[in-house]
């Protein structure tokens, strides 16, 4: 099934105008009075788009380093694993990949992985090593435990995705930019999707990582976090969970794809929504900073629960799934409410993350408006 791109009345299914006019409106202010360069917004429901505007520096046709929304169109490639019977959360990942078991992690299981409770948030694998298989491979064979596997929920940023990655090819024989491109992007037309995009197509076409809050050139950024995809060559790597590029019209069709597709059996996105666990971190246990908010994560995607904790809005169902992206980036599906949402942004402050008042309320508001707006 290939989605429909065109752009249909909001009342059509069931959108309300104002209330859309009130959202667009208000993250236009931050492109047009605010510290954004550019805004892409896209708003669907019934597997149609109501919404779909950039603003700022970039058209419709720029494409976003998504950051950690990639997370949800990572975790769809995992769902449809389960619903063909090719892959078992239970499964433990040496089993998998024998490369990984050495240093005491032959226990750990996929769901750890996808749950980031696994034990190795932070295990390296930096560029160029993440560019050859085998060095990767054996990567994870050094890799150690920081505590005990399921002990503790932290999000793996720099280990996770590979792993996630290496499974998938190991289950389907693709590489996993592959598998997102041939088993997903293009079966449902999402021609902007595309993960480790050479570096001679980026320009033009990726909108560059700017600075927010650069008072002067001889500030430099954080060379952690966000700021480390800022290097053409890093993006083109590949880092399966922040490096995906999309529109936000396609991430927004992408969530309503789950749904309305038929790539996806609906009991495999139902277990991989589905609420695993829900922890209280504690500041240091997120890179740039925690959470007052209780955080529920399903299969590698972030689940509102009764607490609408890491970001999503308050105002949706406990159903609601997704991710927010560092620093002013949302991706979202309420299931309850049939409504996706997408908001990217390549304005990033010098540390990577905006915990000021001002950066947490702009994402808070404007994830409220948007899952608000159905009756």
């Amino acid at each position: 099934m290939t989605l429909d791109h065109s752009v249909v009345a909001p009342e059509a299914v069931g959108v309300d105008p104002h209330r859309l006019d009130v959202l667009l409106r208000r993250i236009r202010l931050e492109v047009e009075h605010g510290p954004l360069p550019s805004a892409q917004v896209a708003v669907a429901r019934g597997g149609k788009l109501v919404a779909f505007e950039t603003w700022g520096d970039a058209e419709p046709s720029t494409r976003y380093v998504l950051q950690s929304v990639g997370r949800s169109i990572v975790a769809g490639a995992v769902w449809k694993l389960l619903g063909q019977g090719l892959l078992d959360p239970a499964e433990q990942v040496a089993a998998i990949i024998p490369e990984f078991a050495p240093n005491g992690k032959e226990t750990v299981t996929v769901e750890q992985v996808l749950t980031h409770t696994a034990g190795f948030p932070f295990a390296p694998l930096g560029y160029p090593k993440m560019l050859d298989r085998e060095q990767r491979l054996a990567a994870f064979g050094r890799w150690r435990l920081d505590y005990p596997p399921g002990s503790r929920f932290q999000f793996h940023l720099t280990s996770a995705a590979w792993l996630i990655a290496e499974i998938v090819e190991r289950r389907t024989g693709l590489a996993f930019p592959d598998y997102l491109r041939e088993r997903i992007a293009v079966p449902l037309g999402l021609s902007s999707l595309e993960l480790g995009v050479p570096v001679d197509r980026q320009p033009g076409t990726v909108a560059p990582m700017t600075a927010t809050d650069r008072t002067s050139d001889a500030q430099e950024p954080d060379p952690w976090g966000p700021w480390y995809l800022s290097d053409p060559r890093v993006l083109e790597a590949g880092e399966p969970s922040h490096a995906l590029v999309a529109t936000a019209a396609d991430v927004a069709l992408y969530f309503q794809a789950l749904e309305h597709s038929g790539l996806w059996k609906p009991e495999a996105v139902a277990e991989g929504t589905r609420i695993r666990l829900t922890d209280h971190p504690h500041g240091e246990q997120i890179y740039g900073g925690g959470s007052n908010r209780r955080t529920s994560m399903g299969l590698f995607v972030t689940v509102a629960g009764p607490d609408a904790g890491s970001n999503l809005p308050s105002t949706g169902s406990p159903a609601l799934f997704g991710s927010a992206g560092a620093a002013y980036q949302l991706g979202f599906m309420d299931p309850q409410t049939g409504l996706s949402f997408a908001c990217l942004s390549n304005g990033y402050p010098l540390a990577g993350y905006d915990h000021s008042r001002r950066g947490t309320a702009l994402l808070t508001n404007i994830a409220n408006l948007a899952a608000d707006l159905t009756d």
